[in-house]
This record gives structure tokens, C-alpha cells and sequence, in this order.
């Protein structure tokens, strides 16, 4: 969704009704994660996609519809081995969209998710999928505020203090209430899509490998900062537009900035006299990947000094050294790609094998 939303901000500014579908839930090996969607303008303009091309056409009808009629729908789409012409997904998988009808009247909070989004202001959309409530109907969920009803003032309460906590964490999945805003499984179902503000990638060293680090990086949807102490080194044309450079020493900056669950950090410098106490800070905090440069050499005296700088067991378990996957890369950009699928491997549960090596589901359900 997030990438198609500066086109329906457009269209939601001109007043031109849309059908909006979003994957709301998916098993097996589905193409795309919930939150994917694809919208479609009466005079037959598409933006983005649910499925990677499987259902799309029947998506465009169904899109079409609910703007006419004015009903929002749920539409399912699996592989059907009875009926090889049907409508489905290829893969063997099963996603189910929420398909509605956009307009300003309807939608009056729109604009402003939108402009939140752009921003980088964090934002959570519930939406009703099913349910004794109206189908369609959204609460939009800040974390001072909130937009919009659901139906009823338990179920909007109790869906606020949900979407806020799916926010911290940047979830996004289905949830259910009775109508008094109780847990409920059999009653209404409500489709919590969170906008968190991008992840951080903090790249320490401005040499080429991180240039193509932070370039692959952006196109990962990270945001991207490039941190060196060396002013001749760390400067904004050496890096792709939208990256931020800073000079500082790695440490320090490190000290001084927040990370999270979410947080990538490469260190690229392989020189002790900056990695040590980068990692020695890096390494005692909260990141999703931590990944260090170097020869298996530089990496056991790293090691060394780390323990003689007193980290634990524990937290050097969570260093990735020497970085990246085994791909023979020698290249910075190809050095980047390999540090790049271990990121995504990491994140999803991967094992980095060729995938006609492997068996069951090619795309995990769930990242670790």
C-alpha cells in the first residue's frame, strides 16, 4: 500500500471515487504479505498489485463493482486442481482481499493517513473485513488521536488500544471483537494495517562496499545513514540522493541514536580502532541484524578484543562476521547483494539455500 498511496492521494484529492483491494489475509505460499494492495479509477487506471499477476484481472472487476454499488466485499482466491481455468494462484497458496469503495465522503480521514504516511508519522488503518459491523467501515489510529468509527464506541476503544501496540511493533493482521470491543472469535473481524515509520539501516564507514550497501539499502526500503569520522570520506556525493551522511565517530553517533527491533547495522570499517567500540555499543542494544566486514583473520582479533572489552556469550552470538551470504561476491555491489539476502534471510527465517534444494513453502508466514 505504501508505495501506491502517493497515486490515490492524487485521486482522493480530485475527488475521483476508487475501489481499494487489500490482502487482508493469506496461507500457504501466497504471492504478496497482507497490506498489498492494488486500486483501480472507473476510467480503468490500476496501480499496484495483490498477487503478482494471478487474480489481478478478476481484482479489476471486483473493483469496479464495490464503486458502483457502493458495498464493500471479501474475495478469496486459492489454486483449484478440479478446475485447471479457474481463477487462482498458481502457487498453491490462498489470499483473501477486502474490496471497497474509496471516496471522500466516505473516506474523510484519508488525506490525512496519507500525508501521515508520506511523512513519517506513524499511523494504524483499521478496517472492518466481517462481521455483525459495517463492512468497510475504518478508524484510523494515531498515537495522540484517532479518526473514525467502526460502529460502536466499545469496539473503536477496544481496536484503538490494539492498533496502537500493532503500531509499536509494526504489525499488520487480522483481529476480532464482539461488538462491545470483547475478544471474540466468532463476531466481527477488523483488519489492522500499520504504517510505521521505514526501518533504519546505519551504515559506519563511507567506502565503496558502503555506497552499494546503502544504495541497496534504500531500494530495500530502509532509511539510510552513512556514518564515518573522516570528513574527506563521508560526503553526501558519494552516496545516492536521500541518504544521510554524518560525520562523527561511529561510536558516538551510535550512543546518541535510537535503534530498535527493526534496526540494521553494518560495519563496514574492519579497523579496530573503530569497530571495537562500535560494537562493543552496537552489540548491547536492541537491532535486528548486526553485521561486521572483514577476513576471518580480522574477524578473530575483533572477537578478542570484544572479549577483552567484556561483552558476553550472549551478545556475541547476535554479531554476523565475516558479513553476508556465501555468493562468491567480490565486487562492492555484489558484496551488497550478499549482505542483502543475509538481512532478508535473517528477517524471515531464509536459510540462504538454493531454493531447488529446499522443499515445503518457498515464502515463511511469519519473520522471526
Amino acid at each position: 500500500m505504501r508505495e501506491i498511496l502517493p497515486v490515490l492521494t492524487g485521486w482522493y484529492t480530485a475527488g475521483a471515487p476508487f475501489g481499494l483491494a487489500t490482502v487482508v489475509a493469506v496461507s500457504r505460499s501466497a504471492p504478496r504479505d497482507p497490506g498489498a494492495a492494488m486500486a483501480v479509477k472507473p476510467d480503468d487506471e490500476v496501480v499496484g498489485s495483490v498477487s503478482g499477476g494471478c487474480v489481478e484481472g478478476a481484482v479489476f472487476e471486483a473493483a469496479q463493482e464495490v464503486v458502483a454499488s457502493g458495498e464493500a466485499r471479501l474475495e478469496t482466491f486459492g489454486y483449484s486442481d478440479e478446475d485447471a481455468f479457474a481463477v487462482g494462484l498458481t502457487c498453491g497458496g490462498e489470499i483473501t482481499l477486502l474490496v471497497r469503495p474509496v471516496t471522500p465522503e466516505r473516506d474523510p480521514s484519508f488525506g490525512e493517513v496519507a500525508e501521515s504516511v508520506a511523512a513519517g508519522r506513524p499511523v494504524t488503518v483499521a478496517t472492518v473485513t466481517d462481521g455483525p459491523a459495517p463492512r468497510g467501515a475504518t478508524l484510523a489510529v494515531w498515537p495522540d488521536r484517532v479518526a473514525g468509527t467502526l460502529g460502536t464506541t466499545g469496539l473503536d476503544v477496544a481496536v484503538t488500544a490494539d492498533a496502537r501496540g500493532e503500531l509499536a511493533l509494526g504489525a499488520t493482521g487480522v483481529r476480532h471483537y464482539g461488538a462491545r470491543g470483547e475478544r471474540r472469535e466468532d463476531a466481527v473481524s477488523v483488519f489492522l494495517h500499520s504504517f510505521a515509520p521505514p526501518p533504519r539501516m546505519l551504515v559506519f564507514g563511507a567506502i565503496d562496499y558502503a555506497a552499494a550497501v546503502a544504495r541497496i539499502g534504500d531500494f530495500l526500503g530502509y532509511r539510510v545513514t552513512v556514518c564515518d569520522a573522516r570528513p574527506v570520506f563521508a560526503t553526501p556525493k558519494r552516496f545516492p540522493p536521500g541518504v544521510e551522511v554524518v560525520v562523527d565517530w561511529p561510536h558516538r553517533y551510535l550512543h546518541g541514536t535510537d535503534t530498535d527491533q527493526r534496526t540494521v547495522i553494518c560495519v563496514l570499517t574492519h579497523d579496530p580502532k573503530f569497530d571495537v567500540p562500535l560494537l562493543e555499543e552496537a552489540l548491547r542494544r536492541p537491532a535486528a541484524y548486526i553485521g561486521a566486514m572483514g577476513s576471518r583473520r580480522t574477524h578473530d582479533d575483533r572477537m578478542k578484543r570484544l572479549v577483552e572489552a567484556g561483552l558476553t556469550d550472549g551478545e556475541l552470538s547476535r554479531l554476523r562476521s565475516p558479513v553476508g551470504l556465501d555468493l562468491g561476491a567480490r565486487t562492492p555491489e555484489e558484496v551488497a547483494v550478499s549482505v542483502a539476502a543475509e538481512i532478508v534471510a535473517l528477517r524471515w527465517g531464509g536459510t540462504g539455500a538454493p531454493l531447488m534444494a529446499t522443499a515445503g513453502a518457498i515464502h515463511p508466514s511469519t519473520p522471526l
